[in-house]
């Protein structure tokens, strides 16, 4: 409900996801939306009017109103002491409660879920949070690690969306493991629409692209870095997304660039646009830090753009040697792979032999066990 009318992140992705197939699958699917003043309690009825907004279809009049429509669709509101009795009253016994995004895994939602004998799956994305503490907003790590926790201690399943998050999270899980599933995420590409581009792009000439939020985990001003040392004679690099925390240097960076600059910042494209974009760049760079799963590169991959990554063993998991791996220590082998990538342009582009993961195997492995 939070990101209602937004451009769709990962984890946003993921839920639309869910959402989606869990509207189609045979059982009944119930919605639980933490309201300003308590819980509301969605039947499939109500499910079925919220999914067109919340899954990214609703124009700007319904998104406004996307609060009016889950109050009056509710089959029951309450106050947050109420949820156990909501829950047992419309909720059948042996239901399984899914939280896919991070959000609302608190004490009282999972207590109220075991006193209504509904089982708990929670995915779990990541534990960037815990391991890079320093990359986080201020005052998110402590919870995020509080989540972990109730995750441990009450989820009957936790899905994980690869092999490395889940022996990264489990590392931090001393006291009890929970058992667990890996599924890879489900890639769709979105058909490029380079009409929705804005007038300026793409650049004339070989051009990088980096997508992703501008936050420090996605290693931006290492970008800045290369292409100040670049110099004129540089690509056009593109950053491709919107403005996040804690990045106040890199910034003022991008607030410094000149009209004849060689980097470029974009936000707010469609599915289509960034495809578009995407689809005739001579590579798609990611230096990350820490990733859960690496949406972006795979994404590239399948649009047989050449990806530059740093070494990252989730990247491995998933592309095997598709990628061009060059650690973030080694500046002068990512000038090096760029300056080539440059001057074969689209020349490098071919059809990779990996099987895209697909939703439909993700949720064959998924809901056999919830």
């Amino acid at each position: 409900m939070r990101r209602v009318g937004r451009v769709l992140t990962g984890v946003d992705r993921v839920e639309r996801a869910y959402l989606l197939a869990l509207q189609d699958a045979p059982e009944p699917l119930y919605g639980l939306v933490r309201s300003r003043y308590g819980y509301i309690l969605l039947d499939p009825g109500g499910v079925a009017e919220m999914t067109p907004i919340l899954s990214g279809r609703a124009n700007k009049g319904q998104c406004a109103r996307a609060w009016q429509v889950a109050r009056r669709a509710a089959v029951s509101r309450g106050l947050p002491w109420a949820l156990p009795r909501m829950l047992r009253k419309h909720v059948p016994a042996g239901s399984a409660y899914l939280n896919t995004g991070h959000s609302n895994v608190t004490e009282r939602v999972l207590r109220a879920m075991e006193s209504a004998e509904i089982s708990i799956a929670v995915f779990v994305h990541d534990v960037i949070p815990l391991e890079f503490p320093h990359f986080q907003r201020d005052g998110s790590v402590t919870p995020f690690r509080a989540m972990i926790d109730r995750v441990a201690a009450r989820a009957d399943l936790v899905i994980y969306n690869s092999d490395d998050t889940k022996t990264r999270a489990e590392a931090h899980m001393p006291d009890r493991i929970p058992q667990s599933i890996v599924a890879h995420l489900g890639t769709e590409i979105a058909s490029p629409q380079p009409e929705d581009l804005p007038k300026d792009l793409p650049p004339e000439g070989p051009y990088f692209v980096t997508p992703g939020t501008i936050e420090p985990r996605k290693n931006h001003a290492f970008l800045l870095d290369l292409w100040d040392e670049m110099g004129a004679d540089a690509p056009v690099l593109v950053i491709a997304g919107s403005r996040g925390w804690k990045n106040e240097a890199v910034f003022s960076r991008l607030d410094a660039l000149g009209k004849g600059s060689r980097v470029r910042e974009v936000s707010g494209l469609s599915d289509g646009a960034l495809s578009a974009l995407v689809s005739g760049a001579a590579g798609v760079l990611l230096p990350s830090h820490a990733e859960g799963f690496g949406l972006p590169a795979v994404e590239a991959a399948a649009l047989g753009v050449p990806v530059v990554v740093n070494t990252l063993d989730v990247y491995g998991e998933f592309l095997g040697d598709i990628p061009i791996y060059a650690d973030v220590s080694d500046r002068y082998l990512w000038i090096r792979t760029i300056k080539t990538l440059t001057e074969a342009g689209q020349r490098t582009y071919q059809d990779h032999t990996f099987d895209l993961p697909s939703w439909e195997a993700h949720f064959k492995t998924v809901l056999r066990l919830t």
